[in-house]
This record gives C-alpha cells, sequence and structure tokens, in this order.
C-alpha cells in the first residue's frame, strides 16, 4: 500500500525567497534556506499552490519573475472554488487577515478547505506568527475547518 505524502501549500514568498537577489545578508540567509529545502526535502511532500500565488508573482516589475513562475510548474494547483470566497470573508471579518483578499486570507482559506498538512511561508507577520494561531485555530473550528500547520522552511527540516 502506498503511503500518501504530507500536502504543503506554497504560498508566494516560497518562489520569492527561492530568487531573492538582495543582498542583506539576513535575505541571504533566508533564500538559503529556502533553497535548500526545495533542494533537498520538496520531494518528501505533495507541493500544491494556487493562481493567486501565480498572480501575486505576476504582479509588478521585480527579478526573476519567469523562474519564480518556474519553480510553481512541480506543484499541483488547487482549484478556487466557491466556498473559498465565503470563508476568505470570515477571516476579513473577525480581522484575521489584512484586507487584501488576493494575500494572505484566501492562501489560508485555499490551504484550510483542501486540508493541506502546511502552509509553507516565510510571511511571519499575517500567517507563520505564533501569536495568530490560536486566533486562526478558532475560526477553522467554527468554519468546520482543519487548519494547516503554518510553517517556514526551516520548520520544515533544512540540512545544514
Amino acid at each position: 500500500m502506498k503511503k500518501n505524502k504530507p500536502t504543503v501549500y506554497l504560498e508566494t514568498t516560497i518562489p520569492s525567497f527561492y530568487f531573492s537577489v538582495r543582498q542583506e545578508a539576513s535575505i541571504q540567509v533566508v533564500r538559503d534556506w529556502t533553497r535548500n529545502w526545495w533542494d533537498q526535502r520538496r520531494h518528501q511532500y505533495d507541493l500544491v499552490t494556487s493562481v493567486a500565488v501565480t498572480d501575486e508573482l505576476e504582479r509588478g516589475d521585480h527579478p526573476n519573475r519567469t523562474e519564480k513562475l518556474a519553480l510553481l510548474r512541480e506543484a499541483r494547483f488547487l482549484p478556487i472554488v466557491p466556498e473559498v470566497s465565503q470563508i476568505v470573508a470570515v477571516y476579513l471579518k473577525h480581522q484575521l487577515m489584512p484586507r487584501d483578499l488576493a494575500g494572505d486570507a484566501l492562501h489560508l482559506a485555499l490551504a484550510s478547505l483542501h486540508r493541506c498538512n502546511y502552509l509553507l511561508t516565510w510571511n511571519c507577520q499575517h500567517l507563520a506568527n505564533a501569536n495568530k494561531f490560536g486566533h486562526i485555530r478558532k475560526l477553522n473550528d467554527l468554519l468546520h475547518l482543519p487548519t494547516p500547520d503554518l510553517v517556514t522552511p526551516l520548520e520544515l527540516g533544512v540540512d545544514p
């Protein structure tokens, strides 16, 4: 019997940091952790993402846009079904996330509705933030949704 791999929803910051060209030491460390996880660990997971991620990456003028989008080709794209907008509305009503409908609330709604094990992100302000976990879980419990673990690549294991 084949064992299913845990599902990881790839949020926009993952391809963004993988191809970051910024020179600050802290950014280079995050870039290296992201690359390490992607190169060494991604095969342990079923990778998923959404058009919300590609839409974010297609906006604005930034380096390596084509490469960032190409990185997502390995991921399966989750459908944005009508229930997602209802979930996002609840998140926004309860001030769980900023009002950018195409952003954090949408990523969390998709990962929750599609029962992802993890939402992989470097957004430690609105998503991978221990101070928000309780509020996120409470709202998802009220919505009868599972809550994915909101983690960074470092938390899913990177090799030294």
